[in-house]
């Protein structure tokens, strides 16, 4: 649901009811990941995709008559190629869906509205809804934020549920992931006032366990390019293109401009290492290094390669690439920390263009950050689509 954020908070805003069929969990080469959404209103609008054309006729259905009647339901698809007139999954994947009426009426709708506009305006959100449980719960949601500070909404049964689905969404919120979560039937031991007692047990209260949906929506994740040349614009543009909030950093004012990077989001004009002391930085960040020039790149690097960084490639050919790790191990650079380190950057696509070596860097970091042997599929006999734990880039992660 949050993935389309931006189009529902519109909704909202317009008063307009609606249902939305969210993925909840996938199996096999599914074309969409959790947290992938489609929503249809009152009017027959539609926007977003559970599928990529797979099973959306199908699912837009349900979400029809989930408006009418109210009801939130739970249906899966699977592979249809034994039938051709079956509804289903052609690529042999399996996906549950949970559809959500979103009604003047709805008792989450408050939540979902703090949720949108929440996720529509970048700030750090996720909702945990309940997807197997009892069907009094069905259709209710909580809303958790980084801070510490109260969760909005109930899952309707006890309290000690309420705190329990919180702090489970609030961890998956700080690592920025959308994933399910089982809550056993057991329970803290309390006493009367809430205050926890005895050996601690989470669970929901309900007679049987129950599974939430926990979408997180968390700021874009950050690409600094150090060095403002040509090959820079290019990856300003992929990075955008990927997702990124993209910074452009070099030293030189002359170069360093709006009018030569109309496309990033900020531009800083100050020594790279300088600037990368008091950046803000997280295991999602990536550096791109593209000066190529000792005296920018070894203080720079020598900083980068300590910080917990999702990745750190360095422009220059194999020569400058040896050069500059032996500077690098003279200023006490280890070995382990310059195995971080992807130089020459970019992977082997025989790229000469600005565009073309552009690409081949994004490539690298998306096969760093799903988990890709960056091979070519045809005669491969690796997943198409890796195990996506490690993906926390975007607003929407991975199934836990």
């Amino acid at each position: 649901m949050l993935d389309i954020a931006e189009e529902l908070n519109r909704w909202v805003e317009q008063g307009r009811v609606f249902a939305v069929a969210t993925v909840v969990a996938v199996g096999g080469s599914a074309p969409r990941q959790p947290g992938a959404a489609l929503a249809v209103d009152s009017e027959g609008t539609a926007i977003g995709s559970v599928s990529g054309g797979c099973v959306e006729g199908a699912v837009y259905e349900l979400c029809k008559q989930a408006l009418e009647d109210g009801e939130t339901v739970m249906e899966r698809f699977g592979y249809s190629d034994d039938d051709a007139f079956a509804v289903g999954l052609t690529c042999g994947g399996i996906i549950d869906i949970l559809v959500t009426p979103v009604r003047a009426d709805s008792p989450a709708r408050e939540v979902y509205r703090a949720a949108l506009a929440a996720a529509a305006r970048g700030s750090a959100a996720a909702v945990a809804r309940i997807t197997e449980g009892p069907a009094e719960l069905m259709g209710r949601a909580i809303l958790v934020r980084t801070d510490e500070g109260p969760h909005l909404g109930t899952l309707g049964g006890h309290p000690a549920l309420d705190r329990t689905a919180a702090a489970e969404a609030r961890a998956l919120l700080d690592a920025g992931r959308t994933g399910t979560v089982t809550i056993g039937e057991g329970f803290a031991s309390e006493d009367e006032d809430g205050s926890e007692g005895g050996a601690q047990r989470s669970g929901s209260r309900c007679g049987q366990p129950l599974t939430l949906l926990v979408e997180s929506s968390v700021p874009p994740p950050r690409m600094i390019v150090f060095g403002a040349i040509d090959f820079a614009s290019a990856l300003v543009r992929v990075g955008k293109f990927l997702g990124y909030r993209v910074t452009v950093c070099d030293a030189r004012p002359v170069f360093a401009t709006a009018a030569r990077f109309p496309d990033a989001d900020e531009i800083v004009v100050d020594w790279p290492h300088r600037y990368l002391e008091t950046a803000e930085v997280d295991s999602r960040t990536v550096l791109c290094v593209l000066t190529h020039d000792a005296k920018f790149d070894v203080p720079l690097l020598e900083l980068a390669l300590k910080l917990p960084v999702a990745y750190v490639g360095a422009m220059g050919s194999r020569r400058t690439h040896l050069d500059r790790n032996a500077r690098l191990r003279e200023v006490g650079v280890t070995d382990m920390e310059l195995a971080r380190l992807r130089s020459p950057i970019g992977l082997d696509l025989g790229a000469r263009t600005p565009e073309e070596t552009a690409l081949s860097i994004g490539a690298e970091i998306v096969a760093n950050r799903r988990g890709g042997t960056g091979t070519s599929l045809t005669g491969a006999h690796t997943p198409i689509h890796h195990d996506g734990s490690r993906a926390v880039a975007g607003r929407i992660g991975s199934v836990a």
